[in-house]
């Protein structure tokens, strides 16, 4: 499911790649800012398996084929003019195979890469499916998560629905990192959490498990980069970010204090100040 907005001509258009569990939703208040200012062009979708799109019609879910898909969508809504890349959590690790894909890309399409809460490799499965999948499965059957690609989707899914308030309270603990996040955003991720079905998390895991493309961040060297990151991220912990920043040293760093792995939900006002900055900052450089 791609949403585009309509072109504003000589403008970068905006493409916001959305993390694992979630859907574009994510990024509603970075679009509704975006929308507000009128200034470019939103293309949102959502990833295979997640939202409203449907399963990938063949072959695994890995990132590789990940970072084929946005190649189509930037193909079919911006097939020409300069694009801003903006990537949360898997939807980073999305940039990064789209990256090592596509390298020529970068400095003539890609004019700017926002990387949120992500990682240039190695994260932990068990964190990354804990709100989405431990909290629908409950403590008997927690063995399964070790074991996901030896049991079904529909066996997974039928011990997920027991236990939502569960879910609930691991999507708070691991989303978020205030003491008392709004309730409200914590149900609003938790369901987008639900919507993704255990076949889709337990076709990932590997993928995601063995993600490692800090080469691929060479491609990006030649254009300007923001990292993004709240300090109490569980999921992706900010080392991943200063990895990813050690690697691109002329990348601007934010970090967002007392925020967990959403951070453009749950600091909605500073990740947009530091996103309109980013933008303008880009058309300094194309009027030097």
């Amino acid at each position: 499911m791609v949403e585009p907005t309509r072109p504003v001509p000589g403008r970068p258009t905006v493409v916001l790649v959305h993390g694992f569990c979630l859907d574009m939703g994510t990024f509603h208040f970075q679009r509704q800012m975006l929308a507000a200012r009128g200034d470019y062009r939103i293309v949102a979708y959502d990833q295979p398996g997640h939202g409203r799109s449907g399963r990938l019609e063949t072959g695994e879910y890995d990132l590789a084929a990940l970072g084929q898909t946005l190649r189509r969508v930037i193909d079919r809504t911006t097939p020409e003019g300069p694009l801003v890349l903006v990537g949360h959590s898997m939807g980073g690790m999305t940039i990064m195979a789209f990256a090592e894909l596509f390298p020529e890309l970068f400095g003539d399409r890609v004019v700017g890469t926002v990387l949120m809460a992500t990682s240039g490799g190695l994260v932990a499965e068990t964190k990354l499916v804990a709100p989405a999948l431990l909290g629908r499965v409950g403590g008997p059957v927690l063995y399964m998560v070790s074991n996901a690609t030896r049991y079904g989707g529909p066996v997974i899914d039928k011990a997920r629905k027991s236990t939502s308030n569960v879910a609930w309270l691991l999507t708070r603990k691991y989303g978020f990192g205030t003491r008392k996040p709004s309730p409200a955003l914590v149900s609003y991720v938790e369901t987008m959490n639900s919507r993704t079905s255990a076949d889709t998390v337990t076709r990932y895991l590997r993928t995601l498990a063995t993600h490692s493309r800090f080469p691929a961040l060479a491609a990006l060297a030649s254009t300007p980069v923001l990292v993004v990151v709240g300090d109490k991220d569980m999921i992706t912990p900010i080392n991943h970010s200063e990895e990813i920043v050690r690697r691109l040293p002329h990348a601007e760093f934010v970090k967002i204090h007392d925020s967990g792995h959403v951070v453009m939900l749950e600091h909605a006002d500073e990740v947009n100040a530091a996103l309109a900055r980013f933008l303008e900052s880009l058309e300094n450089v194309e009027e030097r």
